[in-house]
Parts: structure tokens; C-alpha cells; sequence
């Protein structure tokens, strides 16, 4: 059954005619009457009864109406109150984040995005590998530099620069011996690292003494003094600022970017959109405090 056609009937037949139906909406009168025929004719049994100047429901048209009007009406109803909540953010609201980042921050953040949406019930999982946002259920992804995607949107929050950081007492090398240092460096790094560093005339060569898996341990284990490490700035930014650690330079090349991203721009949910919003504003500057 076509539902706009069984719509035009229940309006024609609530206003007591077609004349009646058509000056309410507009609605040409002979597009109204095309579109009860069409009904009738899908159904096989005549709705109104036509001639004179009254038009009447037959029993197969009163019986329909009883049993129609009522439904399109909460239909009708429960479209404009969806319709109204767009611009009210509420419900589950699922984010895939990556680990470093989601240690760092997104404790914080969260707490803020919760104090701030009540009614966004906000589950984050922390998670480096690359998740199927649609099929796997997720409302947003936040992701490090990702691949140009037709299926995705959304912005870029926050850039941050690797830095080559020690403890005072790990002095930067100078002149021209720029290797044998000691450092902490990750465990997929080469087995002679480089580390192309503004400042130095040449590239950096460390030898690494610890290998770690995650950065969060490299801090860890530079700040205890086992070496230089090069790690993100908005991980060690605090320690530099403290002097825990000293800081010798910035790694060349673009910044590491940091996006934001859910499956489509048009009619992206009310909880999507403060979403993004909130992220933009927790970093005004573009960069992690």
C-alpha cells in the first residue's frame, strides 16, 4: 500500500472533500483525486462515493479511515519529534580513539563532554587499530593522519610535533659527534635510528639502549634517565615546562594531525555535532596543553 496515497486519502476524507482538502494544503484538486483513484485501484474497492455535491465515504472507505487515521497521525507526530530532537543532543554516543591519546586526554575531555551533555551517554574505547565505523556501530573515530575516505568527514582538532627530550643531566651532543648518545626508542624503530632534528647540521644517531612498545613507557624510562627519546610533545610538553626534561630540538617534517571523523556531513546527529564542536573547543589553539 502506498503510504502518500493512503495519506491523501485520510486528508481528503477528514476535510469532507477534495475542494476543502485542496484549499488547506494547496494541493491541486485534481492531484489529490489522481492519488485516491491510484488508492482505489491498488485496493480494488471504491472509497467514496461520488456524484452530487457531497462526497461520501462508502463502508470500505469509512472502515479505512477508522482504522488509518489514528496511525498516520502518531506517525506524523513521531516525525516531527525526531525532527525537533536533531538539535537536542542525546543518547548513546560511541568513539573509537587511539590509546596515547585517549590516556592523556580523553579522561578529561569526556568528563567535560558528560558535565556538559547529560543526556549523551558517551563510551569511548581506546584502540589503535583501524575500525569499520559503520559496520562495527561506532558514531565517530578519532584517527592520527588518516587516508583521504569518500565515506568520512570531519576535522582536524589538534597537531602535535615530535621532540627530542632528556633528563638535565643528558646534555645534546655537539660539533660533529652527533651519535653514541644513550636512548630509549620504540621497539618497531630501526635498528640504527636517525633522527633528523632542526637545529643540528646533521641527523642525530643514537644508540639505543632500552626498547619499548608504547611511548608512554619511552617516557617513562627517559625521565628515570635512561636516555634521550624523540616522543609527541603533548606527552612530555608538562615535564620540559617542569624541567624534568630538557628539550633539543624538533624532529623535521609536518606536524602529526589529529581528526575527527563520522560517516556522513548531511543530517549528522545532534550528539555527533557537539561532539566535534566540544573536541574543536578543548583545543582552541590546535594543540594539546
Amino acid at each position: 500500500m502506498d503510504l502518500s496515497a493512503l495519506s491523501d486519502f485520510v486528508l481528503v476524507a477528514s476535510n469532507g472533500g477534495f475542494g476543502a482538502a485542496s484549499r488547506r494544503t494547496g494541493r491541486p484538486k485534481a492531484t489529490l483525486s489522481r492519488r485516491v483513484i491510484e488508492l482505489e485501484d491498488g485496493l480494488g474497492v471504491r472509497l467514496f462515493e461520488r456524484g452530487g455535491r457531497v462526497l461520501r465515504l462508502t463502508e470500505e472507505g469509512s472502515a479505512l479511515l477508522v482504522r488509518t487515521e489514528g496511525l498516520l497521525g502518531e506517525i506524523h507526530e513521531a516525525g516531527e519529534a525526531v525532527s525537533a530532537g536533531r538539535d537536542r543532543p542525546r543518547g548513546r554516543l560511541r568513539v573509537s580513539a587511539p590509546i596515547l591519546f585517549s590516556h592523556i586526554a580523553m579522561g578529561r575531555i569526556a568528563a567535560a563532554f558528560s558535565t556538559r551533555y547529560p543526556d549523551v551517554q558517551l563510551e569511548v574505547t581506546a584502540e589503535d587499530r583501524p575500525v569499520d565505523l559503520v559496520a562495527e556501530g561506532y558514531d565517530a573515530v578519532i584517527r592520527i593522519n588518516p587516508r583521504a575516505d569518500d565515506a568520512l568527514v570531519g576535522r582536524c582538532f589538534l597537531r602535535d610535533r615530535q621532540i627530542v627530550v632528556a633528563t638535565p643531566a643528558h646534555g645534546p651532543p655537539s660539533g660533529q659527534n652527533l651519535g653514541g648518545f644513550p636512548a630509549v626508542v620504540r621497539t618497531n624503530a630501526p635498528a640504527e635510528p636517525l633522527w633528523h632534528v632542526e637545529g643540528f647540521g646533521a641527523p642525530l644517531a643514537p644508540q639505543p639502549v632500552l626498547r619499548l612498545s608504547s611511548q608512554l613507557m619511552v617516557r617513562d624510562a627517559v625521565r628515570a634517565g635512561a636516555g634521550a627519546g624523540l616522543l609527541p610533545q603533548s606527552l612530555v610538553g608538562a615535564d620540559v615546562a617542569a624541567g624534568r626534561l630538557t628539550s633539543w630540538g624538533t624532529q623535521h617534517g609536518p606536524p602529526t594531525e589529529l581528526w575527527v571523523l563520522h560517516a556522513s556531513r548531511r543530517l549528522a546527529s545532534a550528539k555527533i555535532r557537539a561532539f566535534v564542536d566540544h573536541l574543536l573547543g578543548a583545543f582552541p589553539e590546535g594543540v594539546l596543553a
